[in-house]
């Protein structure tokens, strides 16, 4: 119903407005977590779990796995994961950023991921991340931070000094993606501390950040910062029925694993489960996901053999064995939104695949493996689908275009069955981005569903061993 529409997606806006960096996005999942009822797990440390327990770890605080036990579960049970991503294309703060041109102090940048960059000129923008603090007897701490004003600006040139912006806008991302921080003469009015030889970043804004923190600035020993957007997300169209906002790709997915999983945590749902419910989080996605921290790493590996060797001490079967069975028993979603059609650019979609704002789920298909969907996931998930009243659709790159890839085909290499799906949207990688009210609450139906009707599901289709 309407209601329950809006109440998701203006769930989702309190997501998002308070996840302006991975770090943050982790935090926030990790307090929802945490309020549910799930135990933090180390991976530094043996695990001690129970049946219909209920579990999450972090690495470097911006990848998230969290997963509940089914209350039947047996070693050499499969898990079903929904796998996301918390990282967007962002302009990420050099090691080494202070630049000063023409009476302005500017802050080095360096672009993370494929970005619609000329998107970034012109908005009030500010800095969030980690922050890596010294807090004597030679300990350290990293602590979030978030800078709620605009500090920041990256201003476009008049168009009375260059006209070929008629034609078209070209910029250079070395030297025209600076943003400006302050000018020098007001800065030297108000500074309090001297740059010296050496010094890898304006003292002006490591002040800014100790006074958020509430720390001396020569506590300061290292950070990951992004910019970002200071603009948060809202509600808007004729008929309140679009979401506009930034990191939409792909907070919104991780948002939808994450409340499915609160969902479908409770007692009751968790008795009969024979399964491990899990969700990925993952970092790195923008950028080929290759790191400790990435859906190329370890972790589902990790997850399935860690439970399995837990709950096998009474199997004839050794561990090593039945964690190969678990995982040719699970099934993975990878969930990354898609791509709507465009009104005004129809024609760059392929003619009988134009996914619609509002129109459903989009499952996502590719014969060159660049999506991970086969026919028999992609019917798994389209009956999941039909079960809980969520109407999908199917999308194809043209055959002249490049297609662009998800986590997917990265997690099918570990062997574990995958389809790709993702929400349709518009103005995908841009500093502000769009979708459908409904297809939030679509989005979240499915991904409950998933939890909660797979086994039925796939228990009707052939074993395509």
């Amino acid at each position: 119903d309407k209601m329950s529409t809006q109440t998701t997606a203006q769930k989702f806006l309190e997501f998002v407005n308070a996840s302006s960096s991975p770090f943050h996005a982790v935090e926030e999942a990790t307090k929802r977590l945490v309020s549910s009822g799930f135990q933090r797990l180390s991976e530094t440390q043996p695990w001690e779990l129970v049946r219909s327990g209920k579990y999450f770890l972090t690495r470097n605080r911006t990848t998230l796995l969290a997963f509940t036990v089914g209350g039947s579960f047996v070693a050499g049970n499969g898990a079903k994961v929904i796998g996301a991503h918390t990282d967007s294309p962002v302009l990420r703060v050099k090691p080494n950023s202070l630049v000063t041109s023409s009476g302005f102090l500017q802050v080095g940048v360096e672009p993370y991921g494929g970005g619609l960059w000329h998107t970034w000129f012109d908005r009030d923008l500010s800095v969030a991340g980690s922050v890596l603090v010294h807090e004597g007897d030679g300990k350290y701490a990293a602590r979030l931070v978030r800078v709620a004003r605009p500090i920041l600006r990256i201003p476009s040139l008049a168009i009375h000094l260059d006209s070929t912006v008629r034609e078209a806008f070209k910029f250079n991302t070395q030297t025209h993606l600076l943003p400006i921080l302050a000018t020098t003469a007001r800065n030297e009015l108000n500074q309090t501390e001297s740059t010296k030889e050496g010094t890898q970043h304006h003292p002006a804004l490591l002040r800014v950040l100790a006074e958020e923190l509430k720390c001396d600035i020569a506590d300061i020993r290292d950070f990951d910062l992004s910019l970002y957007d200071t603009q948060p997300s809202a509600i808007g169209g004729l008929h309140n029925e679009f979401v506009f906002s930034p990191r939409l790709d792909n907070l919104l997915s991780s948002f939808c694993a994450l409340e499915a999983l609160l969902a479908e945590s409770g007692q009751d749902s968790l008795k009969d489960e024979q399964s491990v419910r899990a969700i990925a989080l993952f970092d790195h996605e923008e950028v080929g996901s290759g790191s400790e921290r990435g859906a190329a790493s370890n972790l589902l590996d990790s997850l399935l053999h860690r439970v399995t060797a837990f709950f096998s001490s009474s199997q004839e079967k050794t561990p090593a064995d039945l964690a190969e069975v678990a995982i040719r028993r699970s099934f993975a979603v990878s969930a990354d939104m898609a791509h709507g059609v465009h009104p005004n650019y129809s024609d760059k979609h392929e003619q009988n695949h134009r996914p619609q704002i509002h129109k459903g789920i989009v499952i996502k298909r590719n014969a060159n493996q660049r999506y991970a969907t086969s026919a028999a996931t992609g019917l798994v998930i389209r009956e999941i689908a039909r079960l809980n009243s969520v109407p999908v659709q199917e999308f194809v790159i043209r055959n002249d275009a490049g297609c662009g890839s998800t986590i997917g085909p990265i997690v099918s290499v570990k062997g574990i069955r995958t389809v790709d799906i993702g929400a349709p949207q518009l103005s995908m990688h841009s500093i502000r981005e769009m979708c459908g009210v409904d297809d939030v609450d679509h989005y979240f139906k499915l991904m409950v569903g998933f939890f909660r009707d797979f086994e039925k599901v796939d228990s009707k289709i052939s074993d395509f061993e």
